[in-house]
């Protein structure tokens, strides 16, 4: 399984897992259009954190790959890489694959 399959992998879990917590009309869907920092978002500034988190810990527990989101200064800026789901996904797989060219 390649890099982008394994994340949007790990995306879902933690989606699945966020959205058992969250009243139905802040649930999230699966998709790459999922709307994440903006007008449109369902999640408020903690889900959005616990998410980050979630998927921090996920990615090392899973795939076994280190990741800090959170050092991106762009991250939750409209248009930045945590601004869709699809977006997110591109994002640890460029991180995934940068340190994979680097060991």
């Amino acid at each position: 399984m390649d890099h982008r399959s394994r994340v949007e992998a790990v995306i879902h879990r933690v989606v699945d897992e966020l959205n058992a917590q969250l009243p139905k009309p802040q649930r999230l869907e699966k998709s790459p259009e999922t709307v994440l920092v903006g007008e449109r978002a369902r999640l408020d500034s903690l889900g959005l954190v616990n998410l980050v988190v979630a998927l921090e810990q996920r990615i090392e527990d899973e795939l076994g790959a280190t990741v800090v989101l959170t050092e991106d200064p762009e991250l939750l800026s409209e248009g930045g890489p945590c601004s869709t789901l699809g977006r997110l996904a591109d994002h640890l797989t460029e991180l995934l694959t940068r340190r994979e060219s680097h060991v």
